[in-house]
């Protein structure tokens, strides 16, 4: 009896925690990478696309039905995650690449000038924190400290009002986003060096690869896992940063890892156009998927698919355990064909991922359907005049045939 009465406590607890539900504390929501939420239960998944303006690299993240992605500009859109309509939007008066993050109601993105912090809710700027370099490492919020890299060499730690409370110089860029984890802080830097840090800043070790790290670490079986652009995949141990295995992707590899624990799975993308599988306990490659371009998009799942982007234009869903093409979807229709190096998310049964074509994009992927995109028209339209502007050619030949005919008979 005793024990009933606490599971329903704990299941009553749960229930009305605002945090665990809303919270996108991280680059694709965990540290795993996964990207993806459960609807809710009044949620209707739809096809839609919205045009926001202008080029989009960075990530969405989700909180309730709304979406919530930066524009290239620097322009914050608030999505309807049923409809893509526009819920509202706010100027950084900054470019930023940098994807967002959500905490107790307030949005943190980087910029050009530094960190903004948004309400939600009311719809404005709460703070800035400004750096003499630009910030497109993507923040990550634990323990009311916000922790993100700069370009100016720097890993920051802010407390919610954004006061500086940790500062420790990496050097080179700090382009990887940090995440956190068994109270270490793990984030690399453009000058080969991966670091694992205590969350005062202070050193606890480091590893080297041959190039510069861009990609942003994931966890699993308590390993860190990331890519250089020396074309390696890394998995160090996490306490000690000894190599566990490590595997050759052939190319640059500016994409981050997704951690299918339950599988023991890796997907990881690459500049050389693959999409690769490999077993998170000794890196054997299970499975690699060809895109023709680079893939700098981090994978999402959802129980038996990974879906991804490449900077072919295309959007894909695949078979997690094979490989095997499930969906490709073009927006650009081939003729407006832009690189997605936006990181797909998933909720529930819709898939979102933005493009540089300035377009976000609402899949069901559990009906592999897919919106009409307006690219789709343009390339139709072209089509239509190449075909008149043919048919036109054809007759004027016909014709001048014709008059060199009878200019002969005479």
């Amino acid at each position: 009896m005793k024990k009933q009465i606490l599971v329903v406590f704990i299941i009553f607890i749960l229930s009305i925690s605002p945090i665990a539900a809303n919270d996108w504390n991280t680059f694709q929501e965990n540290i795993q990478h996964t990207g993806y939420l459960d609807d809710s239960s009044d949620f209707v998944s739809n096809l839609w696309t919205s045009n926001l303006g202008s080029p989009i690299k960075s990530s969405p993240a989700i909180l309730d039905n709304d979406i919530f992605i930066v524009t290239c500009e620097g322009i914050l859109k608030s999505i309807d995650m049923e409809n893509g309509e526009l819920n509202w939007e706010l100027d950084f008066d900054s470019s930023s690449n940098s994807s967002c993050v959500i905490h107790n109601g307030t949005l943190y993105v980087g910029t050009e000038k530094g960190l903004k912090a948004v309400d939600i809710d009311k719809e404005k700027i709460k703070w800035e924190f400004d750096t003499s370099s630009s910030v497109e490492s993507t923040p990550f919020v634990t323990n009311d400290t916000i922790f993100f890299g700069c370009d100016d060499g720097h890993l920051y730690g802010l407390d919610m009002n954004g006061n500086k409370t940790v500062d420790v110089e990496l050097g080179g860029e700090i382009k990887s986003s940090p995440i956190v984890t068994n109270d270490s802080i793990f984030v690399g830097s453009t000058n080969t060096k991966f670091y694992a840090l205590n969350l005062d800043g202070s050193e606890k070790w480091i590893f080297t690869t041959g190039d510069e790290i861009l990609s942003t670490p994931a966890y699993g079986n308590n390993s860190i896992i990331f890519g250089s652009n020396d074309g390696t995949a890394y998995c160090v141990n996490i306490e000690n940063g000894n190599l566990v295995w490590k595997a050759d992707l052939d190319d640059n590899v500016r994409a981050s890892a997704t951690i299918d624990n339950y599988d023991n799975n890796v997907y990881l993308g690459s500049d050389g156009g693959n999409l690769t599988c490999m077993d998170l306990r000794d890196g054997k490659i299970k499975w690699s998927f060809s895109t023709g371009a680079p893939v700098e998009s981090t994978p999402a799942l959802k129980e038996n698919t990974v879906a991804f982007c490449s900077d072919n234009g295309n959007a894909y869903v695949l078979n997690k355990f094979t490989g095997r093409e499930e969906l490709t979807y073009n927006p650009g229709a081939i003729l407006f064909n832009s690189p997605i190096s936006s990181s797909p998310v998933i909720c529930g049964n819709s898939l979102f991922f933005a493009s540089e074509d300035a377009y976000l994009y609402s899949l069901d992927i559990e009906k592999l359907d897919t919106p009409i995109s307006n690219f789709l028209y343009y390339s139709l339209a072209i089509l239509i005049v190449i075909v008149v502007v043919l048919i036109i050619v054809i007759k004027k030949v016909k014709g001048s045939k014709k008059i060199n005919k009878k200019n002969n008979k005479k």
